[in-house]
């Protein structure tokens, strides 16, 4: 599942392309037909992203007031993609499968253009399950496979935003929250971490990550992790998730533990210490990393970096 990171780098990227256009919104499968018809020809105005949610707002042409908020989930398997003329740049995919990571070296589509009698690109043929379409100036992006998508007002896409837990990479976030709700719950703060509702945009490298960088048992309970515990997780996860809207994939090892080898060349093989490395020695202490399943995922950690106390 994209974690939190992607989403941002989703949000900006859809902003740098369509914001304040006025947008043909389509939805090729039909499965958004109702949402889609909703939001055709509005402006969009805003492209926000709130730990996995993606919140795109558009306003009526005729009534700033009048605003619409499409709120989706990428899941398992949603991804966007973009493609466009010669003048549309973008990340030719954001989503779900990330084996190659996302680029922005350039779309599809980008020879023999043509446009409409409103000057806007007119776009190839969806392939595969489209479930919306966005068609601006230059480019378009479809949305394939998300596990929820909608067309809301704007106060029901705040209510849900109030459900979820603060985002490390707002920077108006506050942590006091996630401590709250870390510190009431008897819970693994492995299991806590890939909650949403306590802390948001945290996925499964982030968490394996964060807690090995930090030298955290998985397995201790929120409520007796400490304030000092919970707060440095917070500050750790800011700072890989910030890495990985930089470069568009974690990379949570520091340079010293992949001598030679850039960041921009760490992934795969030099990317993570402990996420899918099961068996394998531990960098730091050389003890085999371990794999249970915790909270549905993969849990992967070092037994002797994060031994309980």
């Amino acid at each position: 599942m994209p974690e939190g990171h992607s989403i941002h780098r989703l949000a900006r990227q859809i902003g740098d392309v369509f914001l304040d256009q006025e947008l043909a919104v389509t939805s090729p499968q039909g499965r958004f037909a109702r949402g889609a018809a909703l939001l055709n020809g509005r402006r969009l105005v805003s492209a926000r992203a709130y730990g996995k949610q993606l919140h795109l707002t558009f306003e009526s042409p005729a009534d700033p007031a009048d605003r619409l908020v499409m709120r989706s989930h990428l899941g398992l398997y949603g991804a966007w993609s973009f493609a466009g003329d010669s003048t549309f740049a973008a990340a030719s995919s954001i989503g779900a499968p990330r084996k190659i990571g996302e680029r922005e070296t350039g779309t599809s589509g980008s020879r023999g253009q043509t446009y409409d009698d409103d000057g806007r690109v007119v776009p190839d043929a969806p392939v595969g399950a489209v479930r919306a379409r966005l068609v601006g100036n230059h480019g378009w992006a479809d949305l394939r496979g998300p596990s929820d998508c909608r067309v809301e007002t704007v106060s029901e896409a705040e209510l849900a935003k109030k459900r979820l837990g603060p985002d490390p990479l707002d920077p108006d976030a506050d942590p006091a929250l996630f401590l709250a709700r870390a510190s009431r719950s008897a819970r693994p703060i492995a299991a806590l971490l890939m909650e949403q509702q306590v802390i948001s945009g945290v996925g499964n490298i982030f968490r394996a990550e964060s807690l090995f960088r930090r030298g955290v048992d998985p397995f201790l309970p929120g409520k007796a992790a400490g304030e000092n515990v919970l707060r440095g997780l917070w500050e750790e996860n800011r700072s890989l998730m910030e890495i990985g809207v930089r470069l568009g994939r974690i990379i949570t090892t520091d340079p010293e533990d992949r001598p030679g080898v850039p960041e921009t060349a760490a992934w795969p093989a030099h990317a993570n210490y402990v996420y899918k490395r099961k068996g394998r020695a531990c960098l730091h202490c050389g003890t085999p990393i371990s794999e249970s399943e915790l909270a549905g995922r993969s849990l992967f950690w070092c037994p002797g970096c994060q031994a309980s106390s």
